[in-house]
């Protein structure tokens, strides 16, 4: 029997976690810093239903009935949206339409070791370009379920990994997933225009395979003040650029990093740019360095 390829082994992964009933602990490590969440998922009555919970602080959690997502955050009234994915730790596009990424990613088979006790295969995600880090994932080699994944750069350095500590694998989802079968939800909001602020600001660099998700004006909570907002994607990165006056303290340019996240703030004069993702630092800079007001 031939061995699966690593493309086959993220299809069954993504299969997995759709068709399974399980519920699973995991911690995110950034840096010192470290993230518990509780993950469970079930199919019940048909219903594909799903939560994923942050443990520590006053708590987030995220509820998935089918194509609806429900958030409840501290001193925000929950609310939904339509969607088929919970947009938390682990990458969306792993769970949905894994061939998006063959244009700017190479799939490689890697070793296979333990996780969490369990039987565990290396899926290597690795980037085309070095625009990009590299994503790894173990997989349970009896379930195809996720055990680890982390963003590697590419110096085969590690700089920020998910681990589970346990998983349990059940014919029946939980009592808690049936629970929330019943529950009521907030009636999901409405689309945005991807396209309404895109005129703007004119974005002149961008790594390979990333397209524009969505742009927006709001104000910033940090500081009160209004930005317009880009969301860019190449399918398994998020990238948001924020743009804005400069503010009082004028900042100068420069990047801080947490993990594989970056933040780089670029101080144009005139307005500030700022650029947040699990990009390197150099992407960054040169995303938010070619910004500039449209002619």
């Amino acid at each position: 029997m031939s061995e699966m390829t690593a493309k086959q082994w993220l299809d069954n992964m993504a299969t997995a976690v759709k068709q399974r009933n399980f519920v699973a602990s995991f911690v995110v490590v950034k840096d010192r810093a470290m993230e518990p969440y509780r993950w469970s998922h079930g199919i019940y009555q048909e219903q594909e239903l799903e939560l994923l919970t942050l443990l520590n602080g006053a708590g987030l959690e995220m509820v998935r009935v089918d194509g609806q997502v429900t958030y409840y955050e501290p001193q925000n009234q929950p609310y939904s949206i339509a969607t088929n994915t919970i947009a938390g730790p682990i990458p969306e596009v792993l769970f949905s339409d894994i061939d998006k990424l063959q244009s700017n990613y190479r799939f490689v088979l890697g070793n296979k070791g333990r996780i969490a006790g369990r039987p565990a295969q290396q899926i290597r995600i690795e980037a085309k370009d070095q625009d990009k880090y590299n994503y790894w994932l173990w997989l349970d080699t009896e379930t195809s379920l996720l055990l680890k994944s982390a963003y590697v750069n590419h110096s085969g350095e590690l700089l920020e990994q998910l681990q589970l500590s346990h998983i349990s694998v059940t014919e029946q989802p939980t009592p808690e997933l049936v629970e929330i079968s019943q529950r009521e939800f907030p009636t999901p909001l409405p689309k945005l225009d991807g396209q309404s602020g895109e005129s703007s600001w004119s974005i002149g660099w961008l790594p390979q395979g990333f397209e524009l998700l969505k742009a927006d004006r709001h104000k910033l909570n940090m500081n009160n003040e209004l930005a317009d907002y880009y969301l860019y994607s190449d399918g398994l990165v998020d990238v948001s650029v924020f743009v804005q006056r400069p503010l009082a303290s004028q900042r100068p340019s420069g990047a801080l990093t947490s993990g594989a996240t970056t933040v780089y703030i670029h101080n144009a004069g005139a307005y500030d740019v700022s650029v947040i993702g699990n990009i390197p630092t150099a992407t960054a800079k040169n995303i938010a360095e070619s910004v500039q007001r449209p002619l």
